[in-house]
């Protein structure tokens, strides 16, 4: 099997799985509980927030845990009115979407490569603008986005405010899930107020994130019960993914640099072997090289149907998707592809290969050569 779809899932790693073993069993208590074995938990949970969240160089009362990006990406709605005017990229991850849908929402326009329009987010931002959304990186381009320059005109627009004594706040959230462990992700240098991080894209379980949550912000409990999490986030924690997240967050900063220009050789060996198998008039890749992660190559294949394409890659062994999961699962058109200017038929013949750690040079060069031929293939059968 060669995997290329590292975007919407990575497999736990052997030290974030042992990390975690010992919780299910002989650790399994309670952390809410008051005798000896459970305070132990909850100081061995408690340190696994403080270890994810000095990656992100916060501090553990700093971190709301959650199933998952998408939780944590509802949780951060909570902190603006119910008819908060809010804005959003064009190039959001369904769980910001439909989020900002229940508000007030605007998108920011994007360019061809899905980097935010900063003229278009001066014209969109308002008096009465509540909340700013934009991702860190962009699930299906893996185009990053420029976060310092974004939180720069929002603390300019905060101190406008200021000085004419208005109170709408004001507050800047970024779902950095894409792009933990493949960039540099400082919630200070990013200017952030609310950030989301997801362990299932750092080679931890799935099932586990987070919210960091700045001490200006003020959310409503999304859910009521014993307390937990600051009384954010009622129910009994989950030690055992915590603990996992915290191993596999700690192992994916440490390597971070020698792993981003691993994948970035091997992305663009792939790109030199498909433009050489294919011809280059014949593909259109999306996004560039600088500002993306360095394990994103999407492409589109214009003519071509992408879901045939991907049956029959399967068939080969190779498995990628069409874009990100939960979309491509209900069929829809990507919002993010429209946003960009493809046309249907670019949009129809579009592939998203991500790359991750088990990732070989052996897997690229099999990767290209099934591709090729199942491209090709489609070609001879669409002109026969």
């Amino acid at each position: 099997m060669i995997y290329l779809d590292y975007a919407a899932a990575t497999p736990l790693s052997k030290k974030a799985k042992q990390a975690m073993l010992p919780f299910f069993d002989e650790k399994f208590f309670n952390p809410s509980a008051a005798y000896l074995p459970a305070v132990e938990t909850r100081k061995d949970y408690e340190n696994a927030k403080d270890e994810i969240a000095h990656v992100i160089g916060a501090k553990g009362v700093d971190l709301v845990m959650t199933s998952g990006a998408t939780e944590a990406n509802s949780l951060a709605f909570a902190a603006v009115d119910e008819d908060a005017e809010v804005l959003i990229s064009a190039v959001e991850h369904p769980s910001v979407l439909e989020n900002a849908k229940r508000k007030n929402w605007q998108t920011i326009a994007v360019d061809q490569t899905g980097r935010v329009d900063i003229v278009d987010f001066k014209r969109k931002l308002t008096p009465k603008t509540q909340l700013v959304s934009i991702c860190l990186a962009s699930s299906e381009l893996g185009t990053i986005q420029p976060l310092a320059d974004i939180a720069r005109v929002i603390s300019e627009e905060r101190q406008r405010r200021a000085l004419n004594g208005e109170k709408t706040p004001l507050y800047f959230h970024s779902d950095a899930s894409q792009g933990l462990g493949l960039l540099e992700v400082k919630v200070a240098r990013l200017g952030v107020d609310m950030m989301t991080i997801n362990a299932a894209k750092v080679y931890g379980p799935k099932g586990i994130g987070a919210l960091y949550v700045g001490h200006s912000v003020r959310l409503k409990p999304q859910n009521y019960g014993g307390g937990q999490e600051m009384g954010l986030r009622s129910g009994t924690e989950n030690v055992p993914a915590t603990i996992a997240f915290a191993s596999a967050i700690a192992d994916a900063e440490k390597h971070i640099n020698s792993e981003r220009k691993r994948l970035a050789k091997l992305r663009d060996d792939l790109r030199k072997k498909l433009v050489a198998s294919l011809g280059e008039d014949k593909i259109i890749f999306h996004g560039k090289a600088k500002t993306q992660l360095a394990n994103f190559l999407p492409l589109s294949l214009p003519g071509l149907d992408a879901e045939r394409l991907i049956f029959a890659l399967e068939d080969k062994g190779v498995y990628l998707s069409t874009g990100a999961a939960c979309a491509a699962s209900k069929g829809e058109k990507s919002p993010t592809l429209k946003a960009i200017g493809l046309n249907d038929t670019e949009i129809a013949g579009s592939l998203r290969i991500t790359l991750g750690r088990p990732t070989t040079e052996e897997d690229i060069e099999k990767a290209a050569e099934a591709i090729a031929s199942v491209v090709k293939a489609e070609q001879d059968r669409l002109t026969k």
